[in-house]
């Protein structure tokens, strides 16, 4: 039996700034207005024996102040247990605030906590998060998605495309869902005709499609040669994005707004996705993660989770098939280390847990922290 207890759980609410208002399809149809920051939700775990997990999630617009406190009320029952009892303290948590429900805000808030305990035993053991859980490569393809933004002029976007493949990044990825198609069409054949066929590029409706839409995107898509079209339809239409997956030639992409794994099952049964896009911050952190590409794998999908690349790396490499991991320089300024990208890929840091500190700037943008002992 481990002789090591939890002694501590740091909670820190931290509001990131972005330099500029992004704005994909849901701006321009009316749904949302502009992002202009990112809430982040972080965790440091300590130990008796002096060990330090560090776990982070997310929330784009509304929802970081509840995360905050929910996660609050239910830190206490981590102090006392054994950190390496992970899957025990993941169910002791979910059922710590099962009456708000098991996904939504209440897994979010679960998910730093169980990120940083999977942190702590990688750095128990002293290997890399994805050598810990067991890696089936040193790096994954990635492509980039943060140039690539509706409010940006094409001529901005190709520029950012330029400089992503400079800098060794793999793929493109482009927002679609403009209300008026002709744009993207005009955006996506610029964009192929800048990369080449030989660059992997998809593209990204962000749920802006009814199922008639989408049909008729999805077709004139077709003749580009995407690596996948992502979200063409509400992230809940299990049954059109089947007929979809079905219909045509281009891969579908679906899952990162869902916050569960039995959400992302629903897709599974219904064949609603070619490629599965689960974001572990989402779902409730990295065990359900791990639960749910064990499930992916035995139906024969591709994975490519969703943002977070700092935690992401390590999962998709832990992935059987080669899948894509996501870059987004957006949460780079929080932490003290980058991620090395080469010849189209990205390596797995050989650092211990998930090889990342918070810089300076973390501390700057702090809104709110407790301390549970």
């Amino acid at each position: 039996m481990s002789s090591d207890r939890i002694t501590s759980v740091r909670l820190s609410s931290v509001l990131l700034p972005l330099p500029r208002p992004i704005s994909d399809a849901k701006v321009f149809t009316g749904r949302q207005r502009p992002m202009t920051e990112v809430a982040l939700l972080f965790a440091a775990i300590g130990t008796e024996q002096g060990l330090a997990g560090l776990g982070f999630g997310y929330s784009k617009r509304a929802g970081g102040p509840g995360q905050y406190a929910h996660a609050a009320e239910i830190a206490p029952e981590l102090i006392g247990e054994d950190p390496s009892d992970i899957a025990k303290l993941w169910t002791k948590l979910m059922w710590a605030g099962a009456s708000v429900g098991r996904g939504g805000l209440a897994a979010q808030a679960i998910a730093p906590l169980d990120i940083a305990l999977w942190d702590l035993k990688a750095k128990r053991a002293g290997l890399p998060l994805a050598k810990l859980i067991g890696a089936h490569r040193d790096s994954v393809r990635c492509y980039d998605t943060s140039g690539g933004f509706l409010h940006a002029p094409v001529e901005e976007v190709l520029t950012n495309a330029t400089a992503s493949l400079e800098s060794g990044i793999g793929g493109i990825k482009i927002k679609v869902g403009h209300p008026d198609a002709g744009v993207d069409l005009a955006r996506v054949t610029a964009v192929r005709e800048h990369l080449g066929d030989d660059v992997a590029l998809m593209v990204d409706a962000n749920q802006q499609w009814d199922r008639t839409s989408a049909r008729r995107m999805c077709r004139e898509l077709d003749r580009f040669g995407l690596t996948w079209i992502e979200e063409p339809l509400d992230a809940h239409d299990a049954e059109g994005h089947a007929a979809l997956a079905r219909a045509f030639d281009t891969p579908i992409a679906t899952g990162e707004m869902l916050t569960s794994v039995g959400e992302h099952r629903e897709l599974i049964r219904a064949g609603a996705a070619d490629v599965l896009q689960p974001d572990a911050p989402r779902i409730g952190g990295i065990t359900p993660f791990l639960r749910l590409a064990t499930l992916a794998d035995l139906h024969h999908l591709k994975l490519a989770p969703h943002y977070a690349m700092e935690i992401h790396l390590h999962l998709a490499a832990t992935y059987p098939s080669e899948g894509w991991v996501e870059h987004f320089d957006w949460l780079e300024p929080l932490f003290n280390e980058r991620m090395t990208i080469s010849d189209g890929r990205m390596l797995v840091p050989d650092r211990p847990g998930l090889g990342l500190t918070t810089s300076d700037k973390t501390e700057e943008w702090t809104t709110d922290s407790i301390e549970v002992r």
